[in-house]
């Protein structure tokens, strides 16, 4: 953030001083019948409010929808600018938004439901779900050979099903420098062709050279797409449907579904990015035909903290089990310790991953207020949530901004947080 916009932020706050009265919010405790602790500071709630509004009004995002909670109950949750900019649609805590990769920490609480139950292991061969898997093979280098393929030697380990929750399983295309390889996974991989089912994509893909041997290295591809199909398979059932009656339906979460099932998709709050001036544009990011595990679910802030304070509670939410809680504290510890974003646009050191989330491994050396073994992740659009154990802090933070050339880094996210975290 530049000198002239900290000013302007804080002229703004000075002048908004006594804002931050808490929106109503329809989200009960994560422990029925609990007492409420202290919540945020006033200069916080104050701080942020302003804030956002600011980044709202001087059309840095189209707006903002925030809430956190403290102990188990939300204690603080806040909004500002549009939904809709040109029709003027205030932005609200029920705003259905695109969650794009936020869509991965779900997917990742399915698998270890049916890990639970005895019908998928953590370190069963994906072949056994996705037989064309069987043939996996490593590419050795990532240019083409004179005559257009890639060398390959055959995958060592088998790509398992622990593989996949920790993104190590070899599967791209991933975020990094270009190369060859890269170009060949977005021509014939997943979102190739605009039809498809998940079944049919994954099939696909399992003839494509994996980019290194699984457990070697952390890579942002297609991990939780794979593991989607796989969790098909070992339910017996199409994904979103189990999504929807394991995960969805039990915490409450009513506004959640997949894109493919949205029945109103111009009810979603409208997604928009920047030009070559910084003036916000609309795009249309369109509607999926698939149900991938790795993004697509569309959800709000009030539905994603259920989520977010089930997995605080290791595993339970107003009396409803997901999870158990030794399974939620070994999805939550470090599996990776380091190597998690390396490469990618934004790069952020300090960060580990558990089974299907980020866990961070240094708070000293990330850019965030963040705790050791606090664990998050966001999504394309700018979404992110976090759960901080130790300090008892959960927070997700919305908006829809599709990245581009001109848009510059999410910062607003991330500020928003930082406050929440000084107001304890």
């Amino acid at each position: 953030m530049t000198i002239r916009r900290c000013i302007a932020v804080l002229a703004t706050a000075s002048t908004l001083g006594c804002s931050g009265a808490s929106l109503e919010i329809d989200v009960p405790p994560a422990v029925p019948g609990s007492e409420p602790g202290p919540g945020l500071s006033w200069w916080s709630r104050a701080a942020m409010d302003a804030y956002l509004r600011w980044n709202a009004w001087s059309e840095t995002r189209s707006g903002f929808a925030a809430m956190f909670a403290r102990d188990g109950h939300p204690v603080y949750a806040t909004v500002a600018g549009y939904a809709d900019v040109e029709a003027r649609k205030p932005l609200d805590l029920d705003t259905r938004m695109r969650f794009a990769s936020m869509t991965k920490p779900v997917t990742a609480v399915a698998a270890h439901i049916l890990i639970e139950e005895g019908k998928l292991g953590l370190d069963d061969p994906v072949q056994r779900y996705i037989p064309a898997i069987a043939n996996a093979r490593v590419a050795t280098r990532h240019t083409r050979a004179e005559d257009g393929s890639f060398p390959t030697e055959t995958a060592d380990p088998i790509p398992t099903v622990r593989h996949l929750l920790m993104f190590s399983s070899g599967i791209g295309p991933g975020m990094r420098e270009p190369s060859d390889l890269v170009e060949h996974w977005k021509a014939e991989g997943l979102r190739s062709t605009e039809t498809g089912s998940l079944a049919e994509r994954v099939d696909r893909i399992a003839k494509l050279p994996l980019f290194e041997q699984p457990g070697t290295r952390w890579r942002y591809g297609g991990s939780a797409d794979v593991l989607a199909r796989v969790i098909e398979v070992a339910a017996g059932e199409p994904f979103a449907s189990f999504v929807g009656r394991r995960i969805l339906e039990p915490l409450g979460m009513s506004s959640t579904r997949f894109l493919t099932h949205e029945p109103e998709p111009e009810e979603l709050a409208r997604v928009y990015t920047q030009d070559e001036d910084g003036e916000l544009i609309l795009v249309d990011p369109g509607i999926s035909d698939w149900t991938p595990g790795g993004s697509g679910l569309v959800s709000t802030a009030s539905d994603y903290m259920r989520f977010a304070l089930m997995l605080w509670n290791r595993g339970e939410y107003q009396g409803v089990r997901i999870l158990s809680e030794e399974t939620v504290a070994e999805m939550t510890r470090l599996h990776v310790p380091s190597g998690v974003l390396e490469g990618q646009a934004m790069e952020i050191g300090g960060l580990g991953w558990g089974l299907g989330l980020s866990v961070v491994a240094d708070a000293a050396a990330t850019p965030f207020s963040d705790r050791d073994g606090d664990f998050w992740w966001g999504g394309y659009y700018g979404t992110t949530f976090f759960v901080s154990p130790e300090s008892g802090l959960v927070g997700v933070v919305l908006s829809q901004n599709e990245p581009g050339p001109h848009s510059g880094l999410p910062l607003a996210l991330y500020v928003a947080q930082a406050l929440a975290f000084a107001g304890l």
